[in-house]
């Protein structure tokens, strides 16, 4: 039995949040079982939840028992940051953060620091891979697992010669100083390394950041579409008078430039709207100017 064009869209999203949230327990999986018992330190606001942590169970002698609490601390800093964040994302997008953010929260909470691999080294590399792993398959399907993400997001957005790896960079340089003064040397060490091994296994799995050049060819009056372009997604439209050579029937080709995250709601928009509209999508074009990119 064929699905239409409703229920495609429907699986679609049901998928994508479920692949949200395996990421999630995916990163989670990676940290508990591969870098806290070596008590290494992950990079961004994870990181920080666990120096939080750290420093509440070892400085203030709170006893936490056999519970991680780090998954936790890790929701109480994204809470505010998410609330804040709420109106300037697509909804779509936030929905997903906050799948992958709980499935994060939860899997850190109970899945056991077990050591798995007893060699330091080892157990990084592969505890980066499969953390890193875990976020591309979270990015991979249009969300995040929040974090220095969103913050990155929102300054490269008010600051456009800032880039969101540019802030997660600054923020992994201040954590891994202030472990450096906490703790030893080789510490800070294999930590710089998960981060490294983190990050490459993340552009393994998902390209960030990827331009996508689209038009949309449509015998409709196209101002529907444009105005929802504007509201849904804030971004601008080149509307181009043009006529069909075969059937010399007038047309309008519209042409956008959006991030690859930004796809699927614009063939949303489109299709409501026409679904007999002719739409071609080039991914990875170079782009100057004043073009705003998005996480």
């Amino acid at each position: 039995m064929r699905l239409n064009a409703v229920e495609i869209e429907k699986k679609i999203h049901f998928e994508r949040f479920l692949f949200c949230i395996i990421g999630g327990a995916l990163y989670a999986l990676g940290v508990n079982m591969f870098i806290v018992p070596f008590n290494l330190y992950s990079g961004g606001i994870v990181g920080i939840a666990q120096l939080i942590r750290t420093l509440l169970s070892d400085y203030i002698h709170l006893d936490f028992g056999s519970k991680d609490v780090a998954g936790i601390i890790f929701y109480a800093i994204n809470l505010p940051i998410l609330v804040y964040a709420f109106p300037r994302l697509e909804k779509l997008f936030f929905l997903k953060t906050i799948v992958a953010v709980t499935s994060l929260t939860l899997a850190m909470s109970f899945i056991p620091t077990v050591m798995v691999v007893k060699d330091c080294l080892a157990s990084t590399i592969v505890g980066a891979f499969i953390s890193g792993a875990g976020i591309g398959l979270v990015l991979r399907n249009s969300g995040s697992t929040g974090g220095m993400d969103v913050i990155g997001m929102l300054i490269s957005k008010a600051h456009g010669n800032i880039s969101v790896g540019r802030v997660n960079l600054t923020v992994n340089l201040a954590l891994y100083s202030v472990c450096l003064f906490l703790f030893d040397v080789q510490t800070v060490v294999y930590s710089v390394i998960f981060a490294v091994v983190h990050a490459f296994a993340i552009d393994r799995f998902h390209s960030q950041n990827i331009n996508v050049e689209v038009k949309i060819i449509t015998k409709i009056d196209p101002s529907v579409i444009e105005k929802e372009v504007f509201a849904e997604m804030g971004r601008g439209v080149t509307e181009l008078p043009s006529v069909g050579a075969y059937t010399q029937e007038s047309e309008h080709i519209l042409y956008i430039l959006i991030s690859k995250y930004e796809v699927h709601q614009l063939r949303s928009i489109v299709r409501r709207h026409d679904k007999s509209a002719f739409v071609i999508i080039n991914e990875g074009v170079w782009v100057e100017g004043n073009y705003l990119k998005k996480f």
